[in-house]
């Protein structure tokens, strides 16, 4: 087995980081609030990956920014994984990841693959049956996500979505619960007008205390770091100067950015005021993916899983992911779960040739293509 060094880990951490900026490009476009776990999304996309070959393979190590090798990959996840688990270990916050396959009952996957999936994503593994009920096996899959996520994320694969043709399902769940090291004492929440646009506010709850944190200052924007108790985790907050500067702030957004704007972070007292809020959000994520170039993976006919039964029948169906998201004076309460679909591609079915109608028929000689009859039919049942 191969032990991920400190270099894997670095690379693993920083394509994550690319993926997830990628992915909050694709969807910043649809209006309104956005809330998702990147983290969730790789995981689930990671074991998906640990079955492609060939170009389908590729292409989602571009998509996802996965630099490692098979090989290194798994491991690196793995260590990624023992590394959060220390987190919850702690006791100071609470941070959860749980891993599942979802095998269709009786469907040969690779022992390798199932193998793999055990050793560095820890999944549990229940065989469903997808043919006859997939309806029961939604709901099991529902419900499973919905306990992981301490009943936060609910019905994340929506009806109609697991066909008779769904061979596996492969799932992530993350929950965190923590306190802010320091809090905001509710006294001190007033309503304050917040600027959705230039001429249009709402009021908000808006939570303030004098701490001493993470902060920097530059051009085009402020950020400022809370931390959980412990320290383990914190929370970045990045504010455009401008009220109207969020859609520049985003398109700045990359990970050479980010990384020098938390290097440049110093230790200052400040007087901060956050609202408090709640988010829920819900992807499917299929056209993401592809505007990131996982385009075969979807496709039923170029997608090649061979690594998770030696065919290349399987293609991914869906991706879907949801996300709820809480903040207010003692801390943050967030959830994700995501779940990938794969279906068995059945052959296309045979064009239907009726003849029904009139029509003109001949007769050949095929080494020359010589035409030695031709004619129609308009009624067969008249013989002139």
């Amino acid at each position: 087995m191969t032990h991920p060094g400190s270099s894997d880990h670095g690379d693993l951490v920083a394509g994550n980081t690319a993926f997830a900026i990628d992915l909050y490009q694709q969807l910043r476009m649809q209006a309104g609030n956005l809330f998702f776990s990147p983290y969730s999304i790789s995981t689930a996309l990671a074991m998906t990956y640990a079955g492609a070959r060939g170009e389908t393979e590729a292409q989602m190590a571009q998509a996802l920014h996965f630099e490692l090798s098979q090989d290194t990959l798994h491991p690196a996840f793995a260590a990624l994984q023992g590394q959060l688990d220390a987190v919850q270990a702690s006791g100071d916050v609470q941070l959860s990841v749980a891993n599942a396959l979802w095998p269709h009952m009786d469907y040969p996957f690779l022992e390798s693959f199932l193998d793999l999936a055990r050793l560095y994503y820890g999944v549990s593994l229940v065989t469903l049956d997808y043919q006859s009920d997939p309806e029961a096996a939604r709901q099991i899959i529902n419900a499973w996500a919905e306990e992981q996520t301490h009943g936060k994320i609910k019905d994340l694969i929506p009806k109609g979505i697991i066909k008779v043709l769904t061979r596996l399902v492969l799932t992530n769940a993350i929950y965190f619960k923590g306190n802010w090291a320091s809090q905001f004492d509710e006294a001190w929440t007033d309503t304050a007008p917040f600027t959705v646009q230039p001429g249009q506010q709402v009021a908000v709850p808006l939570m303030m205390q004098k701490l001493t944190c993470g902060y920097g200052e530059f051009p085009q924007l402020q950020v400022l770091e809370l931390p959980y108790v412990g320290e383990a985790l914190s929370m970045l907050v990045l504010l455009p100067r401008q009220v109207d500067g969020l859609a520049s702030l985003e398109a700045q957004l990359t990970p050479g950015a980010l990384a020098q704007w938390t290097a440049r972070l110093r230790q200052s007292e400040v007087l901060v005021y956050l609202p408090r809020f709640k988010v829920e959000a819900a992807f499917r994520l299929d056209d993401a993916l592809k505007s990131l170039g996982m385009v075969d993976a979807f496709d039923m006919e170029l997608a090649n899983f061979a690594g998770m039964d030696g065919t290349d029948m399987l293609s991914i169906s869906a991706v879907l992911h949801k996300a709820f998201v809480e903040v207010n004076e003692e801390g943050t309460e967030a959830a994700a779960a995501t779940a990938v679909l794969m279906t068995f591609g059945v052959p296309l079915p045979a064009p239907v040739f009726q003849v029904d109608h009139p029509f003109l028929f001949l007769i050949r000689e095929n080494s020359s293509g010589s035409v030695l009859f031709l004619g129609r039919v308009v009624d067969p049942t008249a013989e002139t």
